[in-house]
């Protein structure tokens, strides 16, 4: 014998009636979280000034590791 049963809820229906928690507000605060993570908003925050603070971290990348293959310090 095959029995089949729809049942037609929502989530929070779902989960009042199997007794789980409400995870509304944690999940809220976890997609907040994830708005910062963004790619667009860590280049802001990391690089302000756009291309000329590329230019400036790789000037300063070249500056402290020498700017290339055996062109490292020679102390």
């Amino acid at each position: 014998m095959k029995l089949t049963v729809d049942i037609d809820c929502t989530p929070e229906e779902a989960r009042a009636f199997l007794g789980l928690p409400d995870v509304r507000t944690a999940q809220d605060a976890v997609m907040a979280g994830l708005a910062a993570m963004e790619p667009e908003a860590v280049m802001k925050t990391r690089l302000p000034l756009g291309l000329e603070g590329i230019e400036q971290a790789q000037k300063a990348f070249w500056a402290r590791f020498g700017g290339g293959l055996g062109g490292g310090r020679k102390d």
